[in-house]
């Protein structure tokens, strides 16, 4: 395999678990406070802090909650593209020095 088509392999796997980590992030903690909200006593506590996230998310998302994700899902997959170009990079420069 050429280095094109690994640099393009890694390139492409570290752009996409970058966009779907944070849709895992959140949704799990959101799963997780609904989850704790069957627990006598969290009640109270476990439906003010999804309004507030969804709150958050909406501000991103120019009143749309998943737009919001969405918009930070794209954001943290573009940083993790350019990471990875940079990492190669860096690789590359350390591998002729040496």
């Amino acid at each position: 395999m050429s280095i094109f088509a690994r640099f393009l392999r890694s390139l492409l796997l570290t752009a996409v678990f970058s966009f779907i980590a944070p849709m895992f992030l959140v949704g799990g903690v959101l799963i997780c406070l609904c989850v704790s909200g069957f627990i006598p006593g969290l009640q109270g506590l476990t439906e003010d802090i999804p309004s507030q996230i969804l709150h958050f998310l909406a501000t991103f998302g120019t009143g749309s909650p998943f737009n919001g994700l969405l918009v930070i899902s794209l954001t943290f997959g573009f940083v993790g593209g350019l990471f990875d170009i940079y990492a190669y990079y860096r690789y590359q420069i350390l591998r002729i020095d040496s």
